[in-house]
């Protein structure tokens, strides 16, 4: 697993997933910029679909990413870690996409086709890949999820871009620390 040790004062915490440039969107919507603005790092939870969603976030903050699964199919994408560790100071963050790499991806599909979407079932998924952190940031399902289970925030802001729940709509997150206190909020996009 790889693992980033970030600065301590490090307590603002940008998070975006599923951005699908360019088959969904052409551009990241330009609220995002202004929904993260002076955020101290952003997470990405996967399926970026281009490499250059990196270095358009970074314009705002350093961004960390993981692999998606629309990442597979680019040759950027392979080189992205399936799962991170963040560690700021005391508090680790666990960052995944929550397809679990192909295999995982494929046994998802099989278990969505046969018994239905279940949150709950992703949820302990992405939480089992981690041990001992405050938080896991995912992303993957285009659903919003922002909740303590076990003393560990699970948190994903949903899709940046038109997804398939458009009863969600679009959206960012922010993940607050203080001292180890890990709290997250939910941003809807406006574009």
């Amino acid at each position: 697993m790889h693992i980033d040790h970030l600065p301590s004062h490090f307590t603002r915490i940008g998070v975006v997933a599923d951005t699908h440039i360019p088959d969904r969107l052409k551009k990241l919507p330009p609220s995002v910029f202004e929904k993260l603005r002076g955020v101290d790092v952003i997470l990405h939870a996967g399926d970026l679909s281009a490499a250059h969603v990196v270095k358009d976030l970074e314009t705002i903050a350093p961004v960390l990413t993981v692999q998606g699964n629309r990442d597979i199919i680019t040759r950027y994408g392979w080189t992205l870690p399936t799962d991170r560790l963040i560690e700021i100071g005391e508090v680790r963050i666990g960052l995944t996409h929550g397809h679990g790499g192909v295999k995982g991806y494929i046994a998802e599909k099989l278990r969505y086709h046969t018994l239905g979407y279940n949150v709950e079932r992703t949820v302990d998924r992405v939480q089992s890949r981690f041990e001992n952190v405050q938080a896991v940031v995912f992303g993957h399902t285009h659903r919003p999820y922002n909740k303590m289970c076990n003393g560990v925030l699970i948190f994903n802001p949903g899709s940046v871009g038109p997804d398939y729940y458009t009863r969600y709509g679009a959206g960012v997150g922010i993940i607050t620390i203080n001292n180890s206190a890990v709290r997250g909020e939910i941003i809807p996009l406006t574009d």
